[in-house]
């Protein structure tokens, strides 16, 4: 393949690899306690795995983490093979970070690794986690000293010859795959913290009772009376916070309450100012903790994290559309006349209806993959999708870091999150292509084919429900966040309707699409088409909303911006010009299906991707073949 490079790529300063806090959600705040990015190079070692491995007695170089091996920005380019290890080793000096007490603890936090890693700290092994896609923690304390402290890392990555969530990833990429990422992909740093600190928070607001509930967790070394600790907490007047790192004005308390660690705290509101795309309220929130003698100098017992939230909630109701209030799919939020509609489950914003006109988004860049070059990077492609018109974006069978969810809460876009697929290798010929035909007229497949749709081990199907479950817990909190995405055109997929009970259970405030495409099981809250070949039509239901969850897939190469010869896509134009027409087309046909009920559309997609040259914009992020933009 040709290497593209963005112009963020172009301008990486190996000190400075994403340096921003990785987890908007929990900050933790004062300056006795800090955190350290072990971003930067690192030494690395790929060799055939063995049963009784051993650290490598020397390195083939270096690596610059949290680029994987497999992409041009880590300075390898090379591709990790499921029978092979990858070593990565690093050091820091000093058992603190900053001016911890000696009953503090230091966390290594890994944003993720793909897929599995063994995690050793000067040669004591300390934890292993399988999961390509999530976080993970580990407390370190008693493996640190005051000297040089060594990190090694063993990571292991089978791919798409097992079960494991792999999402668009496999080793002889083509197409609609890409080319497969092992190893550490998003950042890894070390945070110094309390011996009793807090180590999350679920926030739940509820825009009709005006409240928020705040459930604080303590961490995992708290013992059984300091987990119910009193804390007391700040929630500040709602702002909008444009610039990434701007904070909530302290003289702007909006009220105060007090809790107890690991029960849930209700606090009303007293100014309430909804969420929505327009108007991105957010309201922030310090919880301190309160077991520690503040007269004394041992601040071992304190903590104070901060966080935020969002007054807003995603519903489906039946609703008649009031003339002039449809929003046209070709400009996304603006009125259109559309005379009489029909009274119909419809997608609704604080209880009114709401078109979401969606972009569909890998998180794919050339010369990273999987790993976004910087965090500008991240903010150019959701304010651009806010420029072009769309209102809402399908982030397609990937977990994104933290802070790309932060910038949606605060920018304002909405989210559809796919959990990520996994399962056996994927029988293209009947979840692809005969689905694709069945898909015209709904034809019902029964979910219980397991061998056909990749999900005969055992293994596999408890990992992926245990990841769902992770995967919810993770990112709840985001108040962008409207839709959970179970199954992806039946890739892995099985007991549809009893995970579907799972993520309600889990997340009763949000939006359910259990099959975006086809092998739909009656569940959910959506009626999920994905339509790229036949004339658009609706499939009306009494309590499920109609949406076009894929579409469009518009083909166009730009002479210097593609990276292969090849070209995949759903239709192919020469010009700019016919591009556009095509595209105009399309959103007017579903413009008038808004009054019949369509609810959504997620075009197909945000970027072109090696083979799939069929994005609004270039790989490089240089050229915007979709002209449109919201007037």
């Amino acid at each position: 393949m040709k290497q593209l490079i963005t112009r963020w790529g172009k301008a990486l300063d190996p000190a400075r690899i994403l340096p921003e806090y990785p987890r908007p959600q929990l900050v933790r705040m004062g300056a006795a306690y800090t955190w350290k990015s072990l971003n930067g190079y690192w030494k690395y070692k790929i060799e055939k795995a063995v049963q009784d491995s051993v650290f490598p007695a020397a390195y083939d170089g270096d690596i610059l983490v949290p680029f994987s091996p497999e992409t041009f920005a880590s300075g390898i380019g090379r591709q990790l093979q499921p029978d092979e290890v990858l070593w990565y080793r690093t050091a820091w000096q000093g058992r603190h970070l900053a001016n911890g007490s000696s009953s503090s603890r230091l966390l290594l936090h890994f944003g993720a690794v793909d897929q599995t890693a063994v995690i050793y700290v000067n040669s004591r092994k300390l934890a292993s986690h399988t999961g390509g896609y999530l976080p993970f923690t580990v407390d370190i304390t008693d493996a640190v000293c005051d000297a040089e402290n060594e990190l090694i890392v063993r990571v292991t990555d089978t791919s798409d010859t097992s079960y494991h969530s792999r999402g668009k990833q496999k080793l002889q990429r083509g197409g609609m795959y890409y080319t497969a990422v092992s190893g550490i992909w998003q950042t890894v740093w070390l945070e110094e913290v309390p011996a009793v600190y807090l180590s999350g928070l679920t926030l739940t607001p509820d825009l009709d009772a005006h409240t928020v509930t705040i459930l604080a967790e303590a961490g995992q070394a708290a013992s059984a009376a300091e987990a119910s600790l009193p804390f007391h907490v700040h929630i500040y007047a709602p702002a909008q916070y444009p610039e990434a790192d701007q904070q909530p004005d302290e003289s702007k308390v909006l009220c105060e309450a007090d809790g107890v660690i690991g029960k849930p705290l209700t606090v009303e509101l007293p100014d309430v100012k909804p969420w929505t795309p327009d108007n991105p309220w957010l309201y922030y929130v310090d919880l301190r903790l309160e077991g520690a003698d503040s007269a004394s100098a041992d601040i071992s017992g304190t903590d104070c994290v901060r966080s935020y939230f969002a007054m807003r909630s995603f519903t489906v109701e039946t609703k008649t559309l009031p003339e002039g209030h449809a929003s046209d799919a070709a400009a996304a939020g603006s009125a259109v006349n559309t005379g009489s509609t029909a009274s119909c489950p419809r997608l609704c914003l604080n209880h009114e209806p709401l078109f979401q006109r969606g972009v569909l988004d890998q998180g794919y860049w050339p010369e990273s993959i999987l790993t976004s070059p910087s965090d500008e990077a991240m903010i150019f492609d959701i304010a651009e999708m806010k420029a072009t018109g769309f209102n809402m974006v399908r982030k397609h069978i990937k977990i994104e870091p933290d802070r790309w969810y932060y910038h949606c809460d605060r920018l304002g876009i909405i989210v559809w999150q796919d959990m990520v697929n996994g399962g056996g290798r994927t029988q293209a010929w009947f979840v692809t292509y005969l689905a694709t035909a069945m898909s015209a007229v709904r034809f019902p497949v029964s979910d219980r084919l397991r061998p056909l749709l990749s999900r005969t081990d055992k293994a596999g199907r408890q990992e992926f429900e245990a990841e769902m479950i992770k995967t919810i817990r993770l990112l709840k909190n985001h108040p962008s966040i409207a839709v959970w995405v179970i199954f992806n055109e039946g890739w892995g997929q099985f007991d549809t309707n009893r995970l579907t009970g799972i993520a309600r259970a889990e997340d009763p405030t949000r939006i359910i699409d259990q099959a975006s495409g086809w092998f739909d099981q009656k569940g959910g809250d959506l009626v999920s088409i994905h339509n790229y070949f036949f004339k658009l039509r609706l499939f009306p239901e009494k309590k499920r909303a109609n949406v076009l969850s894929e579409i469009g897939g518009y083909t166009l190469g730009v002479e210097g911006h593609i990276c292969t010869e090849k070209e995949y896509g759903y239709s192919t134009y020469t010009s700019h010009e016919e591009l556009n027409a095509a595209y105009q087309e399309l959103s007017g046909k579903c413009a008038a299906l808004i009054p019949q009920g369509l609810c959504a559309t997620v075009y197909t997609q945000w970027t072109d991707i090696e083979d799939e040259i069929n994005g609004v914009y270039t790989y490089d992020r240089e050229v915007r073949k979709i002209d449109f933009r919201e007037k």
